[in-house]
């Protein structure tokens, strides 16, 4: 019965994926564990023929972080598996402190922390070490409440039982944050251990600001109340009050209303945003439906748009034919009804906009209403 397996990534680590094995096959015999060790490599150099060499399982042509490690849970036999990178940064010798946590039952996933253990001189750039990867993390415990110290190591180690529930889609390296994320909402224990983390050998891989802002972006779009729902209510509340008080109590301010017709608008844009991205990444699998999400999944949600948005035109309209008419009567010539005619074209575009993304939403739910 295999106990672990061992996953590396690898694209052309020549220099380094021999060493790497040596020392992942030295902490499985030092701990006693039966194991194996799967290489899934995208590589043009002779990485993948000295993995072979060395009796580590070879997986090629598969390109993409996330898409590595999807491809290696799909034969992965451990009932443990330990994650870690082929460029000989994490030493696999330490892997033996996370696998403990999982065999006492203690944690269903670790984490190797670099920050709380030891990053030796070298190893991780000044702008990564002190504000990439501690900024990430701050906002990944802030928006998910994670609560880890690292949240972007790369060595790692979670029971295979556990994989199924985390509902892992990522294909790049946004693929560490959502694992993470997912292991949170999943309420899955997770635990930190210190690790030490070396300087790589060879040319390093990773794209500094490219793949901080995949991180960031997805953290962002799987968290749409932070960045579509609170701003799109505040626009909404914010721009109706400066609209109320305009039209109700000082209607010589035109530029007020201007501004709360334009919050209004741009905050009703961010809210039908939101609530588009919930509805696909819960139609597509994604994320579990919430109770917001399944009230704009209903089947009826396109007839209920399309009536409350045509009952918004209708209203704009009325009240732009009002307007009219009193320029009709005055034989067409001045007209002090600008106020009036903002809240008209205030109305007319938040109609229309209702029923776009009724369309929209009803688009996205059309595989679940032929089932």
């Amino acid at each position: 019965m295999v106990e672990v397996t061992i996953i590396i990534p690898s694209m052309n680590e020549e220099n380094t994926i021999g060493e790497v094995i040596q020392k992942a096959k030295k902490m499985l015999e030092k701990t006693g564990l039966n194991g194996e060790i799967v290489v899934v490599d995208n590589s043009t150099d002779k990485t993948p023929e000295i993995a072979t060499k060395m009796g580590a399982k070879v997986i090629r042509g598969v390109k993409g972080y996330g898409k590595a490690y999807l491809e290696g849970f799909k034969v992965a036999k451990g009932k443990y598996i330990v994650l870690a990178d082929a460029d000989g940064t994490y030493d696999l010798s330490e892997a033996s402190k996370l696998l403990k946590p999982l065999i006492k039952n203690e944690a269903d996933i670790v984490i190797g922390s670099r920050l709380k253990g030891e990053i030796k001189p070298g190893a991780m750039p000044w702008l990564h070490r002190y504000i990439g990867n501690p900024l990430l993390t701050w906002v990944m415990n802030r928006l998910f409440g994670t609560n880890i110290s690292d949240g972007h190591s790369g060595m790692r180690a979670l029971k295979r039982s556990v994989i199924e529930r985390l509902n892992l889609k990522c294909l790049g390296m946004e693929f560490a944050s959502e694992m993470l994320i997912e292991a949170v909402k999943r309420g899955l224990r997770i635990k930190e251990v210190p690790i030490t983390y070396y300087p790589r050998k060879g040319r390093s891989k990773l794209r500094s600001f490219r793949d901080g802002w995949r991180h960031l972006r997805f953290m962002l779009l799987y968290s749409p109340s932070v960045l579509f729902f609170i701003p799109g209510l505040m626009g909404i509340f914010t721009g109706a009050v400066l609209m109320g008080y305009v039209l109700l109590l000082d209607p010589i301010r035109t530029h007020t209303i201007i501004l709360g017709s334009l919050l209004s608008l741009i905050g009703f844009q961010l809210l039908s945003f939101g609530i588009s991205n919930k509805v696909y990444a819960a139609e597509f699998g994604l994320v579990e439906p919430d109770r917001i999400t399944r009230l704009f999944m209903r089947y009826s949600v396109l007839e209920e748009g399309l009536m409350l948005g045509s009952a918004l035109v209708l209203f704009g309209l009325f009240m732009g034919w009002r307007i009219f008419n009193i320029w009709a009567q005055s034989g067409y010539g001045g007209l002090n009804q600008v106020n009036h005619a903002i809240l008209v074209l205030t109305l007319i575009a938040l109609g229309l906009q209702i029923i776009f993304t009724s369309f929209f939403i009803s688009s996205l739910l059309i595989k679940s209403e032929s089932r």
